[in-house]
This record gives C-alpha cells, structure tokens and sequence, in this order.
C-alpha cells in the first residue's frame, strides 16, 4: 500500500494522525493548511485527504466533519512515519528510580506498571513469568505451627513463590534447616517445571526408602513444588480511559472493561510478544481484545540473558501519543531486563 502514496499523501498522512492525536477532534483541510510546511490551496488539501480516505487510511465519523485516521491509517503511521522521541532524562531517571529499588520481583513488576501509567497517562500492564518457567535457586521452610508449613521457593531471577503446606509427620525445626539445604543443593538450576520429576524420581531411590529425613525433605518439596496457576496480568491506572473523549459513549466503555475482565484474552495477546521475542503494536481490530473497541496495546518483552521472562506495555485509547509512548514502553523493558541481570 505504501507505493501507493507520494510523499505529499505521506506527510498529509502524518499531520493528520498528530493533529488528531493532539486535539481529538476530527481534522479539516483549512485545519492543515495552516501548519507549517503545507503551502497548498485548501482545495488542494482536500483533494488529498479524499484520496487517503479513498485508501482506507482516513474516514469521516459525520457527514460534513472533517477526518480522522482508521487503524489502517495508524499502521502505516506507526510502521512508516512515526518519528520516535527518545525519553526525556526526567523520565529515564524516574524509571531506573523506581525500578532499582524494589528487591522483590512481584513489587519491580507492580512498579514497572505504575511508572508506565504514571508517564503515559494510559494503563500499565505487565505480565509476569509464568511460575513453572523459573530456574530453581533454593528453598527455606519457616514453621508457621505444629503442622503448618510455609515453603519459601525462589528461582535465579528473583521470583519469589510461597505455599503453605500442612505437614502430616513430626519435624523439628533442625531438620526444616537441613531438608532446606538438601533440597536446594537437589533442584540447583532445575527449571521448576522439572523439580517435581526430580524429586519423584528421588523418592524412588534406594536411600530415600532407608533414611527417615531425606523422605520427609522429599515429602517437603513434593508439595512445595506443586504450584498452582497464580494471576500473571498486572494492570495499573485503568480509570485513564475515562479521561479520553472516545470513551464517552458507555457502550464502549463496558465493552473495554469486559475486555479487561477476561483476562485470558489479554494474557494471549501479551504471550504472543514473548514468543517473537520483539516490542508488538496491536492497533483497534488487529486483535480480539484490541477489537473491544479503539484501543491500542504496545509491549515489549523482559528476561535475562537466559530467556524471555514476561511482558510490560500499555493499554490506552488508538489516539495515543505513539512518538512517546513506544521509547517509553521499550525503555523501559529495558531496563527491568538490566535489574533482572543483577538480581
């Protein structure tokens, strides 16, 4: 499609989606004409804007209103015009900020997600890694009560999963201590996913059936191990939409907010990022969740030099600052990538 336009058409293109982007209003040709650069008669300028209408890149939301882009028109916008803004100081300091002072994995990515809302003004959203992709580190067990448990698993990149477990055969506190260190020395490196295989085909050794406190230390990660699905979407500062103009209408706004609810829909979306390894831009209908209604998701993948660990984006209206938001969203993957190494 893109052979199809010249550079006026191009440029036309361009002011169009900032002018829209800025005022949120539809734009007229008079409305153009008046911005630098653009020394064409109105007539001119309509001539032009009918063609990409034509084109599918522009539509008319009333009869005699100006125009505003289509998804179409902010694809190409984004995939061929759009000059990006690198962040501001300000706002690379705020991120290393807040993203270097949170030890704990969970709270990292709950703040990752609050800076994006904070400097974007649209929804932050992070998906964490999935509990079963953690590479295992060690275990500790902190006696809660007799028969209480809680098991404290933490993987190589910080992730940190606790599971309480009832205990239904006499330990004391030495040897939680020593099942600790036998079971962490056990599961080094092992991916969680694998630990259980690990740990079955221990109990099925010889020494196992013979030595009392190795049974219980294999009983102990047997269930601490088992881990349930736990909720991967973290989303910040959906009452942003509010603030938009094309939320108005409350049909659109509920359908938005039951797009939000299902959190499946999202969480596929945002797992697709992770397997290409690469920032995504999902524009209006380009997907189901994105079909709820003029909403775009912009994310970037994080990980280590191991592997792709989860997804930070944003979610916010189609008429979004895309020359900011991009840098900010893929700086900021990049940066919680950088801690994620140190951890």
């Amino acid at each position: 499609m893109s052979e199809e336009l010249g550079e006026r058409e191009k440029e036309v293109l361009r002011a169009v989606v900032q002018e829209y982007i800025s005022t949120g209003g539809p734009v007229g040709s008079q409305q153009l004409t008046r911005r630098p650069g653009f020394e064409v008669s109105s007539a001119t300028m309509r001539n032009v804007l009918a063609d990409l209408e034509e084109l599918g890149f522009l539509e008319k939301p009333h009869t005699s209103a100006g125009r505003v882009p289509t998804d179409q028109g902010y694809r190409f916008y984004v995939d061929t015009l759009v000059k990006l803004r690198d962040p501001t100081p300000r706002d690379r300091e705020l991120i290393h900020a807040g993203l270097a002072h949170e030890a704990d994995l969970a709270e990292m990515l709950g703040e990752a997600s609050r800076i994006l809302h904070s400097l974007t003004r649209h929804a932050g959203v992070v998906v964490a890694p999935r509990p079963e992709s953690a590479v295992f580190r060690r275990i500790e067990f902190v006696r809660l009560r007799e028969d209480r448990v809680l098991a404290i698993l933490v993987g190589q990149s910080g992730q940190v999963h606790n599971k309480a477990i009832t205990v239904e055969f006499p330990i004391t506190s030495d040897e939680l201590l020593k099942a600790s260190n036998y079971l962490s020395e056990l599961l080094r490196e092992v991916p969680l996913e694998s630990a259980r295989e690990r740990i079955r085909a221990e109990m099925d050794q010889e020494q196992a059936l013979y030595n009392a406190l190795t049974a219980k230390a294999l009983k102990l990660g047997a269930a601490a191990t088992d881990l349930a699905s736990t909720e991967r979407v973290l989303i910040q500062g959906t009452g942003s939409f509010f603030e938009q103009p094309e939320f108005a209408d409350v049909e659109r706004m509920r359908a938005l907010f039951r797009a939000l609810d299902e959190k499946h829909k999202l969480l596929s979306l945002l797992d697709r990022v992770q397997v290409a390894n690469e920032m995504q831009i999902f524009i209006g209908a380009e997907s189901d969740f994105s079909a709820a209604g003029d909403v775009t998701v912009i994310a970037s993948p994080y990980g280590n030099q191991e592997q792709v660990l989860g997804t930070v984006g944003v979610i916010g209206p189609t008429r979004m600052d895309y020359r900011r938001v991009i840098p900010l969203v893929n700086f900021t993957a990049q940066v919680l990538s950088r801690v994620l190494e140190k951890v």
